[in-house]
């Protein structure tokens, strides 16, 4: 069985043990979270039915908090001495998918 979460912006495939970064979640260490489904795959059956999966839910407990590899960013613009370096570092959480409701 596995599902189809949105956290963050973005979509993710998990099952049930998954450990997965997502985007920062303002939570602290060892608490839960619920993430939104889009679809769940339970065997042969598929859900993608929105009224059915607004009652589904993926539970996930908070692994982790760290921080992604650095992203240099750089202007330039030619003939006038106009430089800019910039850096970046993005904030995740890691989370570990501890059960996914049935649709039954």
């Amino acid at each position: 069985m596995y599902a189809i979460v949105r956290a963050g912006g973005r979509q993710h495939k998990v099952a049930v043990g998954d450990v997965l970064e997502i985007d920062r979640v303002d939570v602290k260490q060892g608490d839960s979270v619920e993430l939104s489904t889009i679809l769940v795959v339970d065997g042969e059956a598929v859900t993608s039915d929105p009224w059915v999966l607004a009652g589904i839910k993926v539970h996930a407990e908070v692994v982790d908090h760290t921080k992604g590899e650095k992203i240099t960013i750089l202007r330039y613009k030619n003939k006038t001495g106009y430089r800019r370096r910039q850096g970046h570092r993005q904030r995740h959480t890691a989370v570990r998918i501890t059960s996914i409701d049935s649709a039954k």
